[in-house]
Order: C-alpha cells, then sequence, then structure tokens
C-alpha cells in the first residue's frame, strides 16, 4: 500500500537526517522524499512516500522527533500529488513517434541532441511510469524523478 504522508518541521539543520534516520533505524524504506520551504519561511513541508503498512506507527514516530509540527496521512483523504521527470531517449530514429508519445502525455521536449530528446513529464506517479515503460522500447538513456509533492484536498486537519 502506498502511502503519502505531509509532514511539517522546523526548517532547521539537521532534520532530515533525523528523519530518514528513524526510518532507517526501524528498516522502513522511503519510496521518495521532498521537502522545501512552506507558507512559513520558518518551516519546510516533507511529504515522503513509503509502501509501510503500519503508516499510524510511523506517524507516531514521527510526531515525537524534535522540531516536528504535524504529521498528516494524506492516503487517508482526497490529495493531489504531483511529479516531474527528465526523460531523456535515444532519437537516432522515430522522432516523431517520441515526439507523438510525448504530446499525448501533455510532456514537452526540452532539448534534441544527434542522439538523444530530452523529455520533461509532469502528472501523479502513474502517469510518469506510464510515459516511461511507453518509451522504452524507444532507448532511455537516463531517467531523474523529483518524487512527489503533494497537498490534500478541501480542509487541512
Amino acid at each position: 500500500m502506498r502511502n503519502v504522508l505531509s509532514v511539517l518541521v522546523e526548517n532547521e539543520a539537521g532534520v532530515l537526517a533525523r528523519i530518514s534516520g528513524m526510518f532507517s533505524r526501524r528498516g522502513y524504506n522511503i519510496e521518495s522524499i521532498t521537502v522545501g520551504p512552506c507558507e512559513d519561511e520558518a518551516l519546510s513541508r516533507m511529504v515522503i512516500v513509503t509502501d509501510i503498512e503500519d503508516v499510524e506507527q510511523i506517524q507516531k514516530q514521527l510526531h515525537k522527533l524534535i522540531n516536528t509540527i504535524k504529521v498528516i496521512n494524506l492516503s487517508e483523504m482526497g490529495f493531489v500529488d504531483r511529479e516531474l521527470a527528465l526523460i531523456k531517449v535515444s532519437s537516432k530514429v522515430n522522432r516523431s513517434e517520441i515526439i507523438e508519445i510525448a504530446s499525448l502525455f501533455r510532456a514537452r521536449i526540452i532539448d534534441v541532441a544527434d542522439d538523444s530528446m530530452i523529455i520533461e513529464a509532469v502528472g501523479d506517479n502513474e502517469k510518469i511510469s506510464s510515459l516511461i515503460q511507453i518509451l522504452s522500447p524507444y532507448g532511455i538513456k537516463e531517467v531523474s524523478r523529483t518524487g512527489s509533492i503533494a497537498m490534500g484536498r478541501g480542509k487541512t486537519k
């Protein structure tokens, strides 16, 4: 089960290390983690995606950490998430097909070289994964993904 946690923390050095260390000590895997400042400059928002079933235990452990302000399991509510991916595809042949596929996914070609193209795609995790899967036969040279950013719909707890 994929769980998406929104964690509001104090914007201080070492906070990311403490949170990732907590996951590591318990043997939990982090699928993706994104961190950035939020509406208050003194705070940062972390979006942690994990496949751990006992997400309540993780929430309790996160609340115990110094610098943690609030933890919300977005998976329990309606939420919107997006991810950015840069995909470098071999384009020695079939350039028009690659351009058409990118267009179907509302992705953009942002760089073209003699033997490759870089495609920028924005969407949820499934959309990005589907685009990568469809482009695979053309020869993917490199992929860089940001991980999910997410926000709950409507009122925040």
